[in-house]
């Protein structure tokens, strides 16, 4: 579903990406890990066409990131690490724009809107304003918004940061679900290595622009002789603490960028 081959990404002499290839499976749930700053926010930005690569080629469900940016776009979801729902709209007044952007037929808008609303149990909110909402109900919004148009494709950067565990379960229950009852392909970066140790099928693990590890959670674990995935992480990384990943572009003009 996703293929990606010989990704470099480059930024005034700075190499951000370097040389990067790695493919993702049909129905795949594929964890993307790495400290702060080494590659994850840029590599997601390229892959879901808010970045051009400097060179490399992405090819994601048969159609080319940088020559089919369209059909590209309507391949996946996606759930931004920083919030860009809207406060001033309801719930359903957010899932409604999403749906018209994607030109989804209204009367199969209105149907999906109450579906997944009630999928991750916000139907009975759908009127009230998303500034009244906590954390955790936003984020379940935002996921429900990123299906809107049946994507193929999920991307989830950081999707429970700074939620509690028990929000956080809900959230990776629902991904799972999706997962198995639609077969849809998960991409997701993550600082939790439990979640991905729990969830992921398939880990890549970037560090200084360069995968340095990949395969399944147990197969990490046996590489770096360690007894979780999070020891495996820090045997593959190091221990010393990473400042964070220069923001090229802000993470709300790219969601407008990308809404564009």
């Amino acid at each position: 579903m996703i293929e990606v081959s010989n990704l470099t990404k480059k930024f005034n002499g700075f190499t951000a990406v370097d040389d990067i290839s790695f493919t993702v499976g049909k129905g795949e749930i594929f964890a993307f890990l790495g400290p702060n700053g080494a590659g994850k926010t840029t590599t997601i930005k390229i892959l879901t066409t808010l970045l051009r690569p400097t060179s490399g080629k992405i090819i994601l469900n048969g159609k080319d990131v940088t020559k089919d940016k369209y059909q590209v776009r309507c391949s996946f979801g996606i759930v931004f690490q920083d919030p860009s729902l809207d406060d001033e709209l309801t719930a359903y007044e957010n899932m409604e724009f999403h749906g018209v952007i994607y030109h989804v037929p209204k009367k199969i808008r209105r149907e999906r809107i109450e579906q997944l609303l009630k999928f991750v149990e916000l139907w009975d909110r759908k009127d009230d304003l998303v500034k009244k909402f906590s954390g955790g109900m936003k984020r379940r919004l935002e996921v429900a918004r990123g299906l809107i148009h049946h994507p193929k494709i999920l991307f989830l950067d950081e999707p429970t940061l700074g939620l509690d565990p028990q929000t956080r379960n809900h959230i990776w229950n629902y991904i799972k679900d999706l997962n198995k009852q639609e077969g849809m392909t998960i991409f997701f970066t993550t600082h939790y290595m439990e979640e991905a140790e729990k969830a992921a099928q398939k880990v890549a693990v970037i560090d200084h622009g360069k995968i340095v590890a990949r395969g399944t959670p147990s197969e990490l674990k046996q590489q770096t002789n360690t007894a979780s995935l999070e020891d495996a992480f820090l045997a593959l990384t190091g221990t010393t603490i990473r400042e964070e990943e220069s923001n090229h572009i802000d993470h709300m003009r790219a969601h407008r960028r990308f809404m564009r």
